[in-house]
């Protein structure tokens, strides 16, 4: 009698993470370049018992894991900031963080230091370095669809590099947006292609609609499930009773 209510507290589990994925998906629906999660699920592990003298099979409920990230292009937005960049198709910025290593990123909401470096607002250098001279303004530059970065009257600034992994779904997602390599995504490589849209950021790809749908339906899912445990609970309050 005990299964049922195991395979329950499993189901229960799965969709406390279904929740967690989903909120984190609402919270970030207005953060740049953001891409959604996707959970799935799976069976766990199934026994053969014997209930009243037949063989059966019972299974121990159901878990829930994130799979990886909805690849989908966000909208691209023009803004007013000539150092606002939006990534069109697959690939990543590359930053260096304080600490020296490197991260991924689709927020292309980039600043200027103190030094005329473009970093994010988090202050993190783009990779390679891009610097303003003195006297050159952000107003001043052009940035090409290949990454080419000028000042006025043509003079070069510099390029920046698009990136991308074998298997972006593995990526580690570090938080701000940025993201590491790991063994399964695979190591950062040029992208060849891609482009970049200056003035413009790509919006979250975030459907809010289909997000709240999810969310009730998970919840209820979560109801069913403790309606389960204490359907079992009587259940077994009553062979008690029985017994006695």
């Amino acid at each position: 009698m005990f299964e049922g209510m195991y395979a329950a507290a499993a189901g229960m589990s799965a969709q406390q993470q279904q929740l967690a994925a989903i909120s984190n998906d609402l919270a970030n629906s207005s953060t740049t370049g953001y891409k959604s999660e996707r959970v799935g699920f799976r069976d766990l592990l199934y026994s053969e018992v014997n209930q009243a003298g037949t063989a059966t099979t019972v299974g121990a409920g159901a878990a829930a894991e994130v799979l990886g990230r909805n690849q989908s292009q966000g909208a691209i937005q023009g803004t007013d900031n000539p150092l606002d960049l939006a990534i069109e198709g697959a690939g990543y910025f590359t930053v260096k963080r304080p600490n020296g290593s490197v991260a991924l990123t689709r927020d292309g909401a980039f600043e200027l230091n103190g030094r005329g470096q473009l970093t994010t607002s988090e202050g993190d250098l783009l990779d390679p370095p891009i610097t303003l001279p003195a006297g050159v303004s952000p107003s001043d530059v052009t940035i090409n669809s290949d990454g080419t970065v000028t000042a006025a009257g043509g003079r070069a600034l510099g390029r920046i590099t698009l990136v991308n992994v074998s298997s972006p779904d593995h990526l580690l997602a570090d938080g701000g947006s940025l993201f590491s390599t790991t063994a399964a995504s695979g190591p950062a490589r040029a992208l060849a292609g891609g482009a970049i849209h200056q003035s413009a950021l790509e919006a979250s790809n975030v459907n809010t609609s289909t997000e709240m749908v999810q969310l009730v339906d998970t919840q209820r899912s979560y109801q069913l499930e403790s309606s389960a445990i204490q359907t079992e609970n009587q259940m077994m309050s009553i062979a008690n009773q029985l017994v006695s």
